[in-house]
């Protein structure tokens, strides 16, 4: 900070939602222009992807130059001290397909850790407008309104999971209810977070993806879980190695009924 005192956690926060605004609103000048005679435009994804990145990195260093920022490419466990101590993930564009094509699903995500606890998390989708935020061990909201799950009374034929879209290839299920997928896991997530589903199963996430999406989910009441009902810590994927486990996310008490759903026929 240029007057050279240190942060507060509302400067931080304060850092990390000013950011996100300006960073969705540039996202938006590459929104739906992919070339549409082909299926996929990597070209655009991946410009907007470096501009965003360079965009959050040229921020940081601006306002905190010693804080880290995750990368994939060094192993980020080290406890440190000072402003060292903390790390941002940002994960710049989240439902690719539907940014390219001009689905409005996708957005962005930024998280923060500090000595890698969790402090905050935000999820911005800037073609609907929908801000999901929380800080760790507080509420958790979307916009203004604060979310939570709602109080469990089990699955039936109205519950939804929202999946990944090969999920039918890996699964049989026996859920009673609607699945269904959208092409955005931290769209998912925070559907889940909000009561709108209830559960997601996720697939091929990596810590980068998912560090937001954790601390809105677990603010406002949910939990991760491994398929075979393990726990799933995601700090053990500081590294940047891929999370090769399916992971199964809604409120404590739906997800072992879920699970029972579900059997992996790979």
């Amino acid at each position: 900070m240029s007057d050279g005192k240190k942060p507060g956690v509302d400067d931080l926060v304060g850092f990390g939602m000013d950011f996100i605004y300006q960073a969705g609103e540039s996202a938006m000048a590459f929104y739906g222009k992919g070339r549409p005679q082909v299926k996929f435009d990597q070209g655009v994804v991946t410009e907007a992807e470096i501009q965003l990145t360079e965009l959050f990195k040229g921020q940081l260093h601006q306002h905190f130059p010693e804080h880290k920022l995750f990368s994939v490419d060094e192993v980020n466990q080290a406890y440190s001290h000072e402003g060292k101590r903390y790390l941002w993930a940002f994960d710049p564009l989240e439902g690719v397909a539907n940014f390219q094509a001009g689905i409005p699903l996708w957005g962005l995500s930024l998280a923060l850790l500090e000595n890698f606890w969790p402090v905050f998390g935000v999820f911005f989708m800037p073609a609907t407008s929908d801000l999901f935020h929380a800080r760790a061990g507080c509420c958790a909201y979307w916009g203004r309104r604060e979310i939570t799950i709602p109080s469990s009374d089990g699955i039936n034929d109205e519950s939804m999971l929202l999946t990944y879209s090969r999920f039918h290839q890996h699964y049989r299920s026996t859920f009673p209810g609607k699945i269904r997928s959208l092409g955005c896991t931290s769209a998912h997530l925070c559907y889940v977070a909000m009561g709108r589903a209830d559960a997601a199963l996720i697939a091929n996430e990596s810590f980068q993806g998912l560090a937001a999406a954790r601390v809105i989910v677990e603010a406002a009441g949910g939990k991760f879980s491994r398929l075979d009902g393990s726990e799933f810590f995601l700090n053990e994927y500081l590294d940047g190695q891929k999370i090769d486990d399916h992971l199964l996310v809604a409120a404590p008490d739906n997800l072992p009924l879920v699970r029972k759903c579900l059997k992996r026929v790979e």
